[in-house]
Formats: structure tokens, C-alpha cells, sequence
């Protein structure tokens, strides 16, 4: 399931390699659809998105296209356990909220989004 939010980065977390072959790394993003109760949401980006995230900047405005993924797992007791996720796959700066100048783009990809 495909979603999309708009918010403010308000942290971009450390690549952390989980095993050989998988890699992951945080993003909270601060979504106030109702401004006096605003949320922080985090999405999960993994392996070569991972360091897509270097093109933005805590504080800046973005929007997050990420899908909602759900799982089950067994523990060894036998117990059924479920987990979501939202695995952040493109981000698209907003007005004002241009992605940093020093990390540029590559010259194929518009400097206002992420291609992922």
C-alpha cells in the first residue's frame, strides 16, 4: 500500500548494516495534519536508499512517498507476533525546503527529488 505525507525532518538516523546483504536506516519526519497535535512518524529506508538520505537535512520541509509493510513472526515460545513498517521509498523537497548544496544531485535527477 502506497502513501504520501508532508512534514519536517526531524532526524536522519545512522546506516546501521543489519546483516551481510540488508541495510537500514531511520527517518522521522514531524506531520501535523492538525498543527496543535502534531506527530512523529518513522519510516525505515533500506540497502542503496540508505544513502539517498545524505541530500537532505534535519529541519527541512519534505514530502515522504513510503509503503505501509506488515509481517509475522514466531518467537520460540511459539507466540505469533505482527510488526508494521513504513519503508520510506522517495522523498521530494518542498518549497523552500531545497536539499542541501554542498551533496548535490547527480545531473540526471532533478535537484528537488529523491529517486527512490
Amino acid at each position: 500500500m502506497s502513501m504520501t505525507i508532508t512534514g519536517t525532518i526531524v532526524v536522519i538516523g545512522d546506516t546501521a548494516q543489519v546483516s551481510a546483504t540488508f541495510q537500514k536506516r531511520d527517518l522521522v519526519v514531524e506531520y501535523a495534519e492538525k498543527p496543535e497535535y502534531p506527530e512523529l512518524i518513522s519510516f525505515e529506508v533500506i540497502q542503496d536508499k540508505c544513502g539517498e538520505l545524505d541530500r537532505f537535512a534535519v529541519g527541512q520541509q519534505v514530502e515522504v512517498h513510503f509503503n505501509l509493510r506488515g509481517r509475522k513472526w514466531t518467537n520460540r515460545q511459539g507466540e505469533d507476533k505482527y510488526f508494521n513498517t513504513l519503508q520510506a521509498w522517495r522523498l521530494v523537497a518542498q518549497e523552500g525546503g531545497q536539499a542541501p548544496a554542498e551533496k548535490p544531485f547527480p545531473e540526471t535527477v532533478s535537484a528537488d527529488v529523491m529517486p527512490f
